[in-house]
């Protein structure tokens, strides 16, 4: 069975670095992109998590800026954290269950969620 198309970017690391957190997938799902989703983030999320978002965050932001970016290879476990909040969809109506479905960056609130993200630098 032939896999559905799926952009792989370049450049953006595969996960954080000894854990189990991904950040993109080696291929596309043959039964399709699984449906884009938010996850509710909870106030007591340990340390490690909220690093990881950010280190996330991080990538997205040095390699797409404010420009639209396609969902591509990003994991959607990854873009839960963040979504309909840091990450937004870039066109309207957005197809929730699309490799190809554009997202962007919304500055104004992943800066005052996640300033470090924005550093030249992160520090992990």
């Amino acid at each position: 069975m032939a896999l559905p198309y799926m952009t792989k970017h370049k450049g953006i690391p595969s996960g954080m670095p000894h854990t189990g957190h991904q950040f993109t997938l080696r291929r596309a799902n043959p039964k399709g992109a699984s449906k884009l989703f938010s996850k509710k983030r909870y106030a007591d999320r340990s340390k490690l998590d909220t690093l990881t978002d950010t280190a996330f965050l991080h990538a997205l932001w040095h390699k797409f800026g404010d420009e639209p970016f396609e969902r591509g290879n990003l994991d959607v476990g990854r873009i839960a954290w963040l979504w309909e909040r840091e990450i937004i969809p870039a066109e309207d109506p957005i197809n929730l269950t699309s490799y190809e479905a554009m997202l962007c960056i919304d500055e104004r609130i992943a800066r005052r969620s996640f300033p470090n993200a924005f550093l030249d630098v992160l520090e992990i």
